[in-house]
């Protein structure tokens, strides 16, 4: 992603000094006993280890990568998700915006595909939209999908947090890739503290409908 850079040219060298003194790197790694999308395993089922690389600065400016393991019945094998946004708050309200291209370096075909999400909270409570914007060829003929999501998140005995989230995702390419319906729910409720999840999610689709539980443990360090 391209940076602001200072137009001052004798300044340049207290600009970049500036810009690295309120710059954040972060990094993260996570082993989880499912990889669940939008309510849908991407491992079959099976475990999954995952980790990224965050950046971000007192601009609201961010940008990063995440990866995992994945497992969808042929030879593709993980996941790389490159993604940036402004994020920050306007009184006790919160906003995320940004661009998010999931990439699948190994798979046989062209799978990859992109969204552009907004997101606000307030308080214990946040919504966001992610509105697909190009798919390749092999991932979808339709490039056609919003993804709609409520979530609420409380503290509770303990400092124990306990989230809430519910989903919608409609569109052709929804039902081009369940071969169901053009729109379906998934829902989530998790408890998590110490870095240990444990949760349950569950959707509306008749191939997919059962209710399936998942922990995890994940680690957030500075770099």
């Amino acid at each position: 992603m391209n940076k602001l850079l200072s137009l001052i040219v004798a300044s340049s060298f207290m600009s970049v000094t500036s810009f690295h003194s309120m710059a954040e790197v972060t990094a993260n790694v996570a082993a989880s006993s499912n990889y669940f999308w939008r309510g849908i395993t991407q491992t079959k089922d099976g475990s999954a280890v995952s980790g990224g690389i965050d950046y971000s600065d007192d601009s609201g400016f961010y940008a990063g990568t995440w990866v995992s393991n994945v497992d969808f019945g042929n030879k593709t094998s993980y996941e790389l998700d490159l993604y940036a946004g402004f994020s920050g708050e306007q009184g006790q309200f919160g906003y995320d915006v940004g661009y998010i291209h999931y990439a699948y370096p190994d798979a046989e075909g062209s799978i990859d595909f992109g969204e552009l999400y907004g997101a606000l909270s307030w308080q214990w409570l946040s919504f966001k939209a992610s509105y697909l914007t190009h798919a390749q060829e092999d991932q979808s003929t339709e490039e056609e999908m919003l993804y709609l999501e409520l979530g609420a998140s409380f503290t509770i005995l303990n400092d124990t947090d306990l989230s809430f989230h519910i989903g919608r995702s409609s569109g052709d390419t929804v039902l081009e890739w369940t071969s169901e319906d053009d729109a379906y729910m998934d829902y989530g409720v998790s408890v998590a503290k110490n870095g240990f999840t444990l949760g349950v999610v569950k959707t509306d689709l008749d191939a997919d409908d059962d209710v399936k539980a998942y922990v995890s443990y994940g680690l957030d360090f500075e770099l």
